[in-house]
């Protein structure tokens, strides 16, 4: 089966789950960039399912296996708090050094941002559930490539389709996901697992042009 093909099974199999476990919710809420959304997608809630975590786990591996060259990838480096739950197993099971960054300087100890082995020149694959505005990406980068890290890559399991994407590439970082929002919400109608309506309200989030 062809990656192309091997993804949009992926996608399927990964809204199915999403509905299951009602970790897509419709509504009115607010993101961490402060945004409002008719949608939420909680990612956060996989790590209490084992089973589900470890599918999940498995589907990012699958993603970065056949997005990212692996060969050019000498750490991984988590957003917490969601991306760090998957980046932590990703890195162990990928037998990859793990790397994170954290919200705020840290003002005891060493002082760091960057938690972890970074060695000056490392290329450092940037992980997170999703991305919306790209903000977090941005600023992880940055601690990274401060102290000395490389930051070409950032991959996610969904890319809401509100900037992001746009936002890494001022900062020649290339976003990887395994799907659009789009193409998510079109596999979950067609499948008769979301209404019109709800469709629609995730389309309504996602930035044109």
């Amino acid at each position: 089966m062809s990656w192309d093909s091997r993804r949009l099974e992926l996608i399927k199999e990964l809204g199915r789950v999403l509905v299951k476990i009602g970790a897509l919710k419709f509504g009115t809420f607010t993101l961490t960039s402060g945004k409002m959304s008719s949608y939420y997608i909680d990612l956060r809630i996989v790590p209490s399912l084992p089973e589900v975590f470890k599918r999940i786990t498995d589907i990012f591996i699958d993603a970065i296996k056949n997005m990212v060259n692996l060969d050019r990838i000498d750490a991984i480096s988590g957003i917490p708090t969601a991306g760090l739950t998957y980046s932590t197993v990703i890195a162990y099971k990928l037998e990859k050094p793990l790397l994170y960054v954290r919200k705020e300087l840290r003002e005891h100890g060493t002082q760091k941002r960057v938690e972890g082995l970074l060695r000056p020149g490392w290329r450092v694959l940037i992980i997170d559930d999703l991305i919306t505005t790209g903000n977090s990406i941005l600023k992880a980068a940055e601690a990274i490539r401060n102290e000395g890290g490389l930051v070409e890559d950032a991959l996610v399991l969904i890319d809401r389709m509100e900037g992001g994407k746009e936002k890494l590439a001022t900062s020649n970082i290339k976003l990887k996901a395994l799907a659009k929002i789009t193409e998510l919400a079109d596999l979950l109608y067609d499948m008769s697992v979301i209404e019109e309506d709800q469709r629609k309200a995730i389309y309504s989030m996602v930035k044109k042009g």
